[in-house]
């Protein structure tokens, strides 16, 4: 299988602090192979629900925020856009610390939408979310 990406990927790019979600929260951007990409976000008090548990928004944060940068990667940003459509997600098991992994890998890749599978798991590998992303791959024409 050939790689999904358009052109090279960059993980300390996306990593450099912007003003954003993903610097807020710490999300890194990880690992990647041909057809899979991988962030983690800690689990502490900027992450937390009031029981003291990872808040399922974060959880969907993460997942968004990965699938979002992998349909990215896979079009050509001098042409097209993404943008999200829809997410859901199930939450599985709480998280009280560490840091959470997820794994994005796409279900769909279309000429006009992308759908990704994306699985969180917390640092004992143990499955914590399981999401669902869909976005729109839109001509740079259409912007605005």
């Amino acid at each position: 299988m050939s790689a999904i990406w358009f052109g090279k990927v960059d993980l300390a790019a996306m990593n450099a602090p912007s003003d954003d979600i993903n610097t807020l929260l710490d999300v890194r951007m990880e690992e990647y192979g041909d057809d899979w990409i991988t962030a983690s976000m800690p689990v502490d008090k900027r992450t937390h629900q009031p029981y003291g548990i990872l808040h399922g928004g974060a959880s969907v944060v993460l997942a968004e925020s990965l699938g979002s940068i992998a349909s990215y990667l896979c079009i050509d940003s001098s042409q097209f856009y993404c943008v999200g459509l829809e997410v859901n997600a199930n939450h599985l098991k709480a998280v009280k610390s560490g840091r959470v992994t997820a794994i994005a890998r796409p279900f769909h890749l279309g000429r006009t939408t992308h759908v990704w599978d994306i699985r969180l798991s917390n640092e004992a590998g143990a499955l914590t979310c399981i999401a669902r992303l869909t976005m729109a791959v839109v001509p740079l024409k259409n912007a605005g």
